[in-house]
């Protein structure tokens, strides 16, 4: 038995959550630094919208790809980088909380790369079902596609454990259920941003990712194939 004395009081969070967190704030932090003015000088106040011009997630220069059947570095990365960087603290705020508190239940069942595959998946899918629904001329920045991806993977180790209990695992979307309401209150109450779909599409991702990267989540996809 470990001694008390070499018991930490805090779980540690997986690696690639730590290294998602430092990612996401630390951008963040710059950005916020930059805007006050306390580093950058003048130029400091102009890195938030240079970087939203940059990396944001565009359904017109999508068109623009498909359109031209061209599909520059540049603008490709944009479905990769849109998820870290946003339009205000607040909202980096809310992302570094879900990431920290899914984060460490997603980590410590997937594994690191599972977890990893699982967050970039989903801002992609969100950023996909984004475009393809919506194609709105407003450009898509922020996390929370991809923290609701971890939610959708969240989601996954609820409806298993619910399975294995003989429960009903529809039981298990009572999260997501529950986020989509307060959404659809405050839209009703203070008027909503159409990017709500890109949150569904990230959840949806991550749930449908957890049964192929998940440990043992391919044999079990495969067998419940098989019964069907």
């Amino acid at each position: 038995m470990s001694s008390p004395e070499n018991i930490s009081p805090v779980n540690p969070l997986p690696p690639v959550v730590v290294a998602l967190f430092v990612l996401v704030a630390g951008i963040e932090i710059v950005m916020w630094l930059g805007s006050q003015g306390i580093v950058g000088g003048a130029d400091g106040a102009a890195w938030r919208i240079s970087a939203v011009q940059k990396y944001a997630f565009s359904g017109e220069i999508a068109d623009w790809m498909v359109r031209n059947n061209s599909y520059p570095p540049e603008h490709l990365i944009r479905f990769f980088t849109y998820g870290f960087i946003h339009f205000s603290f607040p909202q980096a705020i809310f992302v570094c909380v879900f990431l920290l508190a899914l984060g460490k239940s997603v980590g410590e069942s997937f594994g690191g790369v599972a977890t990893l595959i699982v967050f970039i998946g989903s801002g992609v899918g969100g950023a996909v079902v984004y475009w393809l629904l919506l194609n709105d001329s407003l450009p898509l920045v922020g996390g929370f596609p991809h923290v609701y991806g971890l939610i959708g993977a969240f989601t996954y180790l609820m409806w298993l454990r619910l399975g294995q209990m003989g429960e009903s695992q529809v039981r298990a979307f009572s999260l997501i259920g529950a986020l989509m309401g307060i959404q659809l209150l405050f839209g009703a109450l203070f008027g909503s941003q159409p990017d709500w779909v890109a949150d569904v599409g990230g959840f949806a991702t991550g749930f449908l990712l957890s049964f192929l990267v998940s440990p043992g989540g391919w044999a079990r996809l495969r067998q419940m194939m098989r019964h069907d």
